[in-house]
């Protein structure tokens, strides 16, 4: 049973990668560019796992609470810490996972760095600090418990703004840009050549989100989609040697890494590329903050800003935009900020 992990990174893995579905790009893009349409991507996924999700509750096939009390505290400083080092590391969890198997060396130093974190909060000598932190909580779980309301009004509300963000991007007039002639044919061109809309990757990786949860929870880890904890497992099994910490999450991340691995392989976009110093440290850096952030927000810009709001904890829907504002923070100290110095200094 856990194999279905691997297999169902393998399939995420590969689905990003092909997609360039990128959730920090998705946050950065909002302020920098002000362009939106990643982030519609990105509520497309999490309304197509979220009305399955709710379905499969419905006729009984899932019957799972998976949402703790609120641990509101490490929750705000986490996610914040977290929109921080996505934007340093030029990757969230999921896309350094999968930007390291296209070859990114920057993207191997983040890596290594978020796993050590994330261990080291978790078992390490900053575990009882993540323990004290994460101990001040208040019982509220699910937003639609809090109200009294059935889930399913959110699930409506969530589906009607998607939607008129999904037709609002679809019916602009699109821009035609010239392509090159196709190499490949037919099933192989749509898999590893042709460009991918974002929201038709979205709509397979909130399926393969769904698909995540009756898989997961046969193996008795009740949860879907999950990166931060299965990544410091990794971590903390390479150390320790002790098979406790291989679960189905251990087989996502590794089935992230090799999906990533072939798509980049048979599209042609695999490449090792070393960064300078300056970037080298930077995405050390960030990968330390995405260590710390994830594990103090209990979950990462999957865990979090995909599962967590797909049922509509509170944990995934404070965590959400706290993320999206310390991307916005890195994202001025580390591309606005220095462009207007530029243009001051050229003027």
């Amino acid at each position: 049973m856990l194999l279905t992990g691997l297999l169902c990174g393998i399939l995420l893995g590969f689905v990003m990668q092909r997609g360039r579905f990128c959730i920090t790009g998705a946050f950065r893009d909002m302020y920098v560019t002000k362009n939106n349409k990643m982030f519609v991507a990105l509520l497309l996924a999490i309304t197509v796992q979220s009305i399955g999700f709710f379905l499969l509750k419905e006729i009984g096939v899932l019957n799972v609470d998976p949402a703790e009390n609120f641990a509101f505290l490490a929750v705000i400083i986490g996610a914040f810490v977290f929109g921080i080092g996505i934007v340093l590391a030029g990757g969230c969890a999921t896309g350094t996972w999968y930007r390291a198997a296209e070859g990114l060396v920057g993207s191997w130093v983040a890596l290594f760095t978020y796993m050590l974190l994330s261990a080291i909060m978790r078992t390490g000598p900053l575990g009882e600090f993540n323990k004290t932190l994460r101990s001040i909580n208040i019982e509220q779980r699910n937003i639609y418990d809090t109200f009294g309301i059935s889930p399913w009004w959110l699930v409506a509300l969530l589906t009607l703004v998607t939607t008129f963000y999904v037709y609002k991007h679809l019916s602009k007039p699109s821009v035609k840009v010239a392509a090159l002639k196709p190499k490949k044919t037919g099933l192989a061109h749509l898999l590893f050549e042709k460009r991918w809309h974002p929201f038709f990757s979205a709509v397979l990786i909130g399926l393969i989100a769904l698909a995540a949860w009756p898989l997961s929870v046969a193996t008795g880890r009740e949860f879907g989609l999950g990166i931060t904890g299965p990544s410091a497992n990794i971590m903390q099994f390479l150390v320790t040697g002790d098979g406790k910490f291989i679960n189905w999450g251990v087989f996502l991340v590794l089935g992230i890494f090799i999906g990533s691995f072939i798509g980049a392989k048979a599209s042609n976009e695999f490449r090792v590329r070393v960064p300078d110093a300056t970037t080298i440290l930077r995405s050390g850096l960030g990968g330390i903050l995405m260590g710390i952030g994830a594990t103090l927000a209990g979950g990462c810009s999957i865990g979090n800003g995909l599962v967590e709001t797909a049922f509509f904890s509170w944990q995934g829907w404070v965590s959400l935009p706290l993320m999206i504002l310390g991307a916005w923070v890195a994202a001025y100290f580390t591309i606005i900020r220095p462009q207007r110095l530029k243009l001051t200094k050229a003027s």
